[in-house]
């Protein structure tokens, strides 16, 4: 088992699964306190980079598209100290990231896990029940189903209609979004049938955020509860294989996977993304066993030298 503990928290890896646990102190952002112990299964990863800087570094978990419902909810929009797979590296400590980074990636390597999207959550998302504030409302969920409490700040039009819920199955999606700007963010639960262009001050069916202190990161984790029991937003029908891979023809591919190793945490990448797609051509047919084999030595071949 590889295991790196830094003053950011503490990260395992057992060849199955990346469990992490956040640090407690101050330093460490409140989202990540409240979402608690995190734990990854090796299919939901797209890869893992070591990034180091000046003074110790930083170890990061790339996941795929549409495995996580926190990821998928927030859109980018968590700041970088809040996201849970990332920790700060101490500078006695680097050694022992990039150790770490080596396993999980062999272990990608050697299960050809595939890094593409995903049609369903491979995580499950925070726990319930979960409570969340913002600059008017405050939102609380079962895992059944949404309430909505109105606060004194909160506009005519949204006290008029009194509090909100909405049952899991009434509920198409959710929707959160920082402030950016002099723009409000936004929790915005979104009903069946129902379109609105309201902000977020005027609709009875979102709480408005405001910058995005340590304490307003739970209403990313309510979001993100909530969309883990939704239907999973899939992004459409996959690429066909030879879309994915470029070409159809066995040879075309084998020169393929020789070139564009590159160097270092990217060359690595691409080979690996290079040797899964070389697995989605032959699991298909589209390569005999003896094609992919000797695909998959050129792979091989260049990722031990990209090493």
């Amino acid at each position: 088992m590889a295991e790196l503990m830094v003053r950011d928290g503490t990260w395992s890896f057992d060849g199955d699964r990346v469990w992490i646990v956040p640090g407690q102190e101050r330093s460490v952002h409140r989202l990540r306190q409240d979402l608690g112990e995190t734990s990854v299964p090796l299919e939901a990863l797209a890869g893992i980079a070591y990034e180091p800087a000046r003074k110790g570094g930083r170890l990061r978990l790339r996941l795929r598209d549409g495995a996580d419902p926190l990821l998928y909810v927030t859109g980018g929009g968590l700041p970088d100290d809040a996201s849970p797979y990332q920790v700060a590296v101490d500078p006695d400590r680097t050694g022992v990231a990039e150790y770490f980074a080596d396993a999980v990636r062999q272990s990608l390597l050697l299960d050809q896990v595939m890094t593409g999207p995903t049609d369903r959550y491979l995580l499950p998302g925070p726990a319930v029940p979960l409570s969340a504030a913002g600059v008017d409302g405050v939102a609380t969920f079962d895992g059944e189903q949404v309430h909505i409490d109105w606060r004194w700040t909160t506009s005519e039009s949204k006290k008029h209609g009194g509090a909100r819920d909405f049952a899991l199955a009434d509920l198409a999606g959710v929707d959160w979004r920082p402030a950016s700007g002099l723009e409000s963010g936004y929790l915005r639960f979104r009903p069946k049938g129902v379109v609105t262009k309201l902000k977020p001050e005027h609709d009875p069916n979102a709480i408005e955020l405001w910058g995005f202190k340590k304490e307003s990161g739970r209403t990313a984790l309510l979001a993100a509860a909530v969309a883990a029991r939704l239907p999973h937003p899939s992004a459409g029908p996959a690429p066909s294989a030879g879309a994915v891979a470029g070409t159809t023809d066995a040879p075309a591919l084998k020169a393929a996977a020789r070139t564009g190793g590159g160097s270092g945490e990217e060359g690595a990448d691409v080979l690996l993304r290079r040797l899964r797609e070389l697995g989605e051509l032959h699991r298909e047919g589209i390569l005999t066993a003896e094609e992919f084999a000797t695909a998959k030595a050129a792979v091989l071949k260049d990722f031990h030298g990209a090493g």
